[in-house]
């Protein structure tokens, strides 16, 4: 018998198993909300309900996974678009990830504002990760003359999370697309030009 040194196949597959399945929650979540059927979510990973219990035994355990998972996604892909892009396009870039992320997020407010103690480290941890993500991106912008110094990542962020308000589909409704419009074009205004 040979023994994993904990990155062998084994290992492997139990990562791309978990992945799979986060996926899946992930693209069940964003259509049919929150409460939807584990079997469903099992089905689309290719795996048996069994296995979804085994890992996340509580709803809320696989909400907070796939919440997580995609915080976790979205903060890691600042650095890598801050490398492949100019500046303002990396920030461009970046916001409309974050407004994806806002939008499909079908179900996760009702969750996040139920009381449950499970849920209630998830603001918190998306504050966390994503305002330095963030941060870095605004600093390498405004340094580049594209976007006004004075703005705070926190509240660039909430500012968005508020704005960007799902329609039926997921997608962001008219007045949602039309008032981020306004948030950007504000953005881009250096302080002072009009109030000052």
């Amino acid at each position: 018998m040979v023994e994993s040194n904990g990155d062998g196949p084994a290992r492997a597959d139990a990562r791309r198993s978990l992945a799979a399945l986060l996926q899946a929650a992930k693209e069940v979540f964003s259509v049919s909300g929150v409460d939807a059927p584990v079997r469903m979510i099992a089905e689309k990973a290719g795996v048996g309900v069994g296995t979804v219990y085994r890992h996340f035994p509580q709803r809320s355990d696989l909400i907070v996974a796939v919440f997580r998972n995609e915080v976790d996604a979205c903060a890691n892909a600042a650095p890598v678009l801050a490398a492949q892009c100019p500046p303002g396009e990396a920030l461009d870039r970046w916001l409309q990830r974050f407004i994806a992320f806002v939008a499909t997020k079908r179900g996760f407010a009702a969750a996040l504002h139920s009381g449950d103690p499970a849920y209630e480290p998830l603001p918190n941890y998306l504050l966390d990760r994503l305002a330095p993500a963030l941060g870095g991106l605004l600093s390498a912008a405004a340094a580049a003359g594209k976007v006004r110094a004075d703005v705070e990542p926190v509240d660039l962020l909430l500012a968005i999370a508020r704005l960007a308000a799902p329609d039926d589909t997921g997608g962001l409704t008219a007045q949602s697309r039309r008032m981020l419009a306004l948030l950007f074009d504000g953005l881009r205004l250096p302080p002072g030009a009009m109030w000052g």
